[in-house]
């Protein structure tokens, strides 16, 4: 899976979350938004170097 295809589902995870009609569907997706923000961080780590990310994406 690319980056743009990490970042997409980070972003449809955090829409998700927030229209979420229950606790547990809420908690699921933002467990998957949490995994995406995982995998984008070790995808992108090699580019920052030493810099931090400019945003969370936790």
């Amino acid at each position: 899976m690319g980056l743009n295809d990490l970042l997409y589902r980070h972003q449809v995870s955090l829409m998700m979350a927030d229209a979420a009609a229950s606790r547990e569907a809420r908690h699921s997706h933002l467990a998957l938004a949490r995994a995406y923000a995982r995998r984008i961080a070790d995808w992108t780590a090699p580019l920052r170097g030493e810099a931090a990310p400019l945003v969370s994406l936790a």
